[in-house]
């Protein structure tokens, strides 16, 4: 197992991280956190190079991504950067990347009853005004898991706040920071239930982030 205490804070700048292999010639992946090493819940960060394949495998508890590079890509479809996908449980398909891309891909994190199917260009999708000078771009919910964009303007200041069944952010753009530290572009942070924290920003910084899902103890 690899980062699974769920009670303890995490944040992994991925960009220091080496890639590591996978089953499939041509993918390498950044693992987050995982339960095993092909099974279980996984989060990482996943890079097809140019005519990668990856065989044809099912999702027993779902599948969620969200193309950070490139244009990825299976059988029902071609997904530019910026895309956000979920694929509920026992869905299945042969994904693949023509020109190469890289992705944030959550695996069998789905709660149960949670089937429906997301399919997101983030690139074509209108900002919502937030709190403050916060613009948010609702992606999913569902049972008080709630999946966002955020786009901070830079400067911007958020009232200290707790996390009731948790936090989790990945930095898209920009830099994000609270008074623990300062976070770069791809870092992943994980907060627990009922943590807390007084985040800000210097420059605009675009953030991806779902609350709500971590374990109550």
């Amino acid at each position: 197992m690899l980062n699974m205490q769920f009670q303890q804070r995490l944040v992994i700048e991925s960009q220091a991280q080496k890639w590591q292999t996978s089953p499939s010639p041509l993918v390498y992946r950044k693992p987050l956190e995982r339960e095993a090493k092909e099974s279980g819940h996984t989060t990482s960060i996943v890079k097809y190079e140019a005519n990668a394949h990856f065989a044809s495998h099912p999702h027993p508890k779902g599948e969620e991504i969200f193309v950070l590079e490139g244009t990825f890509s299976d059988e029902h479809g071609d997904y530019p950067a910026g895309s956000y996908l979920r694929n509920p449980a026992n869905t299945q398909h042969s994904p693949h990347s023509v020109t190469g891309c890289t992705l944030f891909v959550k695996l069998n994190q789905f709660q149960q009853g949670d089937q429906q199917a997301v399919n997101i260009n983030t690139q074509t999708r209108d900002w919502l005004l937030g709190i403050g000078g916060l613009q948010v771009m609702p992606l999913h919910e569902f049972e008080g898991e709630h999946t966002a964009l955020v786009k901070w303007p830079a400067g911007e200041h958020f009232q200290p706040h707790r996390h009731f069944g948790g936090e989790e952010i990945l930095v898209l753009e920009g830099e994000f920071r609270d008074e623990h530290g300062v976070y770069p572009k791809h870092t992943w942070l994980r907060s627990p239930h009922m943590s807390e924290h007084n985040p800000y920003v210097l420059e605009e910084t675009v953030i991806l982030v779902k609350t709500g899902h971590l374990p109550l103890v």
